[in-house]
């Protein structure tokens, strides 16, 4: 999360991986994927991480900014 952007805007993982969101910006941010993951939200400086449990391609938003979009896929 930088310059109110998720970077990179997709991301391809192998199920069972780790995810990690930090966030570089000076105000919060979320990384919200209605029903599979919610980050709540993530404090300037301060990062959350996820683990790929199922596979598919995850839409996710920032609730708080939501024209800051990503997806995540999951292999």
């Amino acid at each position: 999360m930088d310059g109110t952007r998720f970077i990179p805007e997709a991301l391809t993982v192998q199920r069972g991986d780790r995810v990690l969101w930090v966030n570089k910006d000076p105000f919060p941010h979320t990384a919200t994927a209605a029903g599979t993951f919610d980050s709540n939200s993530i404090d300037a400086g301060h990062s959350w991480s996820y683990v790929a449990s199922k596979t598919g391609q995850f839409p996710y938003v920032c609730t708080l900014h939501p024209g800051m979009k990503g997806v995540l896929v999951v292999q």
